[in-house]
């Protein structure tokens, strides 16, 4: 069963031009966006207090950000462990707003005042008939997101030159290049987007964002390596027609992937709740812009580097390795 013709023969080179400057725009907006705005760091990163509630009968997690929202506790994430055990994730902002003071317990501690946020929040939850308790109030101090933040920003860059090393021993340094070029462009439009928007980010998200980068990586390199196919098949094409019928040939196949893999994750986005909002939209905005850097921005790098046939015919040792097979 085909939805797109295999045989289709779109000039994608043809608009490269375009294509490239409009992913140095995407690209030059999400920069300024960081630079100027930021990333909205989410209480993994800033600090805050977490409070674990318990309930004796089960209740709906609804029902749990109803009571908070209608207390005044606002920007509160609530996360579901079970039918009756949730967690409550609350920014220092959140904080100062619920007016929680250790003074309210005659305390002077940091424990009291995790106490005091907890006695707010157990307040706010009371259900007649449905007693809840506390299992644990904590604070997250600055100091262990500002760690997180940069282990965060290692392992990133950890992935880039791993697949830098990978596709350059595997394939040839100029597709090499032109992934890792494409990578950091998905990254870098994906981050503008959560900046620009002003949303949450937090671990769920950079954990998103890693994923994005294997994801679109994956994609990349199934173009290229049609490209290599082709151009060790074909003798007198030009790179640009090699290009073309590589992305032609291999369109069916990343439409069908992205549009499956997106099903899946839309699904978490409207289904999921809070906890999952961050983390399935970053996967939605990473897989489409993923998706179409491949098509349109990494084949026009490598055409740009300038690949050629004899960068990808096999070594003399290969082709004599290949003589040898049955």
């Amino acid at each position: 069963m085909e939805f797109f013709n295999p045989k289709s023969n779109v000039n994608f080179m043809g608009i490269r031009r375009v294509t490239v400057w409009i992913a140095i725009a995407l690209m030059t907006i999400s920069i300024i966006s960081l630079a100027t705005r930021g990333l909205n760091f989410a209480l993994d990163f800033t600090g805050g207090t977490l409070v674990e509630v318990v309930y004796d009968q089960p209740v709906e997690q609804a029902d749990v950000s109803g009571k908070l929202q209608a207390a005044g506790v606002e920007g509160a994430i609530v996360q579901r462990f079970s039918t009756t055990n949730y967690s409550i994730r609350l920014s220092p902002e959140a904080v100062e707003r619920l007016g929680a003071d250790a003074a309210d317990l005659g305390e002077s501690s940091l424990d009291g005042r995790n106490a005091a946020v907890g006695q707010k929040i157990l307040q706010a939850l009371a259900v007649e008939g449905n007693p809840v308790e506390i299992k644990r109030s904590e604070f997250v101090g600055p100091q262990v997101g500002a760690e997180l933040a940069y282990n965060g920003i290692v392992a990133v860059f950890v992935v880039l030159a791993g697949i830098l090393i990978y596709i350059a021993l595997r394939f040839e340094w100029k597709f090499a290049v032109a992934t890792v070029v494409g990578e950091i462009h998905d990254v870098i439009v994906t981050l503008g987007f959560f900046s620009l928007l002003g949303l949450d980010f937090d671990l769920t998200v950079l954990a998103a964002i890693l994923a994005v980068d294997g994801y679109s990586v994956n994609d990349k390199i199934v173009v290229f390596d049609r490209v290599r196919e082709l151009f060790r098949s074909t003798r007198k094409a030009p790179p640009t027609e090699i290009l073309n019928i590589a992305v032609n040939e291999t369109l069916s196949r990343t439409i069908m992937t992205s549009l499956t893999t997106l099903l899946t994750v839309v699904a978490l986005y409207v289904f999921g709740g809070p906890a999952l909002e961050g983390f399935s939209l970053a996967l939605i905005v990473g897989i489409i812009v993923g998706t179409l850097s491949s098509i349109f921005f990494a084949c026009p790098v490598v055409l740009a580097l300038g690949v050629t046939k004899q960068d990808l015919l096999p070594r003399a040792k290969d082709e004599a390795e290949l003589a040898r097979r049955p």
